[in-house]
């Protein structure tokens, strides 16, 4: 019963997880990331932006993935 419940939420973990690294940017800076000035505010702030928030959420699903996938595989949640 347990581990149906655990890999009912481990498969939404992993809808999560796609969703979240689908609706991030890309990292292209070009030219303006070799000044190192560039988009300085937005750098100290990052943590507060959409961008910055994606990036924690893939930071946290990741790391969700990986525990409830071992778990599973080594057959803790019985």
């Amino acid at each position: 019963m347990i581990r149906t419940a655990f890999t009912i939420v481990f498969i939404l973990i992993c809808i999560a997880l796609i969703v979240v690294v689908l609706m991030q940017e890309g990292k292209s800076a070009g030219l303006g990331a070799l000044t190192g000035q560039a988009d300085s505010y937005v750098r100290k702030n990052h943590g507060r932006t959409r961008e910055g928030r994606l990036e924690r959420a893939t930071v946290i699903l990741g790391v969700l993935f990986f525990v409830i996938a071992i778990g599973l595989e080594l057959k803790f949640f019985q």
